[in-house]
């Protein structure tokens, strides 16, 4: 089974792109982020037409995730135990959904970009990271051979070379030592980045601004965290950088892992 996560930046925009990949890369599950759509407004259409089924969390323009299967969904959740929330009225934002599909529990995560050090968003990003791993962790311990797959934008570039310049981020969010000691703490929870293995140094996101892509000047923050009976079963990963290239790409490319039966 191939395993895919891709922050989409708006399905809408670019669902003739996305369910394009999906034909070429033969990808049975693909995890998306920032749909910035509601339910009702996601073209699941174009998916259901090349025979994936659909799920989705979205409440607005902002944020948004989804999974698209052709192997089967079931038992959805909108959301994880001790999610916090966020606002000055806090509902849960739309940035967790999990489904079973092709016997793997797969989770869609948007995590918090934190914006600034200091700012209360950088706070409720490490909380919202604290709390994953605390339910993460509880999954695994009720069966410790369950697959889970924790996939998506975790906003945090865990190692240096994972940005084209530290001197750049220097005082700012995603290389912070915190962010990064809460992307780690998963390995306490029995979990293993699984892409890294394969592709040991190649970046997931370019901003759109001063041609950040053509000069290569990316960083390295979409990933695939896998419980141990899953890690075991991954037999490669792959980051598609040609997914940046064309008219109007998302900001983000596809990180792709294979899965033995």
């Amino acid at each position: 089974m191939k395993l895919a996560t891709w922050n989409v930046n708006s399905i809408r925009t670019r669902v003739d792109r996305v369910t394009a990949f999906l034909e070429r890369s033969g990808v049975d599950v693909l995890a998306m982020q920032e749909t910035k759509c509601k339910d009702e407004q996601f073209p699941v259409m174009p998916f259901e037409a090349l025979g994936y089924e659909v799920v989705t969390h979205g409440h607005s323009q902002w944020n948004g995730v989804a999974i698209a299967s052709r192997v089967g969904l079931d038992d959805v959740a909108l959301g994880f135990e001790g999610m916090p929330t966020w606002g000055d009225t806090p509902e849960s934002e739309a940035r967790a959904i999990g489904a079973t599909a092709g016997g793997v529990r797969v989770w869609s995560l948007y995590i918090p970009n934190g914006r600034a050090l200091g700012d209360p968003h950088y706070e409720y990003k490490l909380q919202w990271l604290a709390a994953l791993k605390e339910a993460a962790g509880t999954w695994v311990g009720a069966d410790p051979e369950s697959k889970v797959a924790l996939v998506g934008d975790w906003n945090i570039a865990p190692l240096d070379q994972d940005v084209w310049s530290m001197d750049f981020f220097a005082g700012a969010t995603h290389v912070s030592p915190p962010e990064r000691a809460a992307f780690a703490a998963f390995e306490e929870a029995g979990f293993t980045e699984v892409t890294r293995a394969f592709v040991p140094q190649q970046f997931t996101y370019w901003d759109y601004q001063q041609l950040r892509f053509p000069r290569n000047e990316g960083m390295r923050i979409d990933f695939i965290q896998a419980s141990p009976a899953l890690a075991r079963a991954v037999t490669g990963a792959t980051i598609e950088r040609n997914e940046r290239k064309g008219k109007a790409p998302s900001d983000h490319v596809p990180v792709i892992i294979e899965i033995a039966d």
